[in-house]
């Protein structure tokens, strides 16, 4: 079962239309059915235990809501702390960055093409959520060399990769998602990940801690933290 990118309806379609509106309201409810926040909440205290990091960076970051959720589960991060929140069309309400601020985050919303952005300070972690399965191998692989140049620590939440990804479709019927969240899942499950793909890509490995598996019933985890 070979991995499959396709295109996806919502990335194709502009912030404001209404499809697309209401499928980034279907996605936060995916979200919390796969729960990905809690997957990568979890995930990143295991490497910083006890304590929120002082700077992140979300690449693919859409609406924002999915880091909102994530914070809820961090402790309060120290002060002035900062969460750069990078899209090609960020759509980041005024509400999510009160929210954020909230929990003591100060959101950064920059819109660049994540192979363009301008170089940052490292940060303490990269973030990904429902994100690296838009890339082919060969992409994949150059986004995975500029991810690993530019910070210790990354971690992903991906799509597990299964076959008969239509049945997914029925079951989000089922929660009310709209037709073009049922037709982009079953693309996201086809360009989803199994085993050690990842772990595969990503450079030089030997300088890196490499923690990669499916994580509850629909997601895929993948952990890259350098110890050289």
């Amino acid at each position: 079962m070979k991995r499959l990118v396709q295109p996806e309806f919502l990335d194709t379609l502009p912030p404001d239309d209404p499809a697309a509106l209401r499928s980034r309201q279907d996605l936060r409810r995916v979200n919390g059915w796969m729960g990905n926040p809690r997957i990568l909440a979890r995930a990143l205290l295991a490497h910083q235990p006890g304590r929120s990091p002082g700077g992140l960076l979300e690449i693919g970051a859409g609406d924002g809501d999915f880091f909102r959720r994530v914070a809820q589960r961090l402790p309060v991060p120290p002060a002035g702390a900062t969460v750069t929140l990078l899209d090609r069309q960020p759509c980041i309400s005024a509400a999510t960055v009160a929210a954020l601020a909230r929990r003591g985050w100060r959101a950064d919303i920059v819109a660049a093409d994540v192979f363009d952005a301008p170089a940052r300070p490292e940060p303490a972690a990269i973030l990904a959520n429902l994100f690296l399965h838009h890339f082919e191998d060969d992409r994949l692989a150059a986004l995975l060399l500029k991810i690993s140049r530019t910070t210790r620590l990354f971690i992903a939440v991906e799509p597990h990769r299964f076959s008969r990804p239509e049945w997914c479709g029925h079951l989000l019927r089922l929660i009310g998602c709209s037709a073009v969240t049922r037709h982009d899942a079953a693309v996201s499950i086809r360009a989803g990940f199994l085993g050690g793909e990842l772990s595969t890509l990503w450079p030089d490995p030997a300088r890196w801690e490499l923690t990669e598996h499916r994580a509850g019933g629909f997601s895929h985890l993948f952990v890259a933290r350098r110890i050289l």
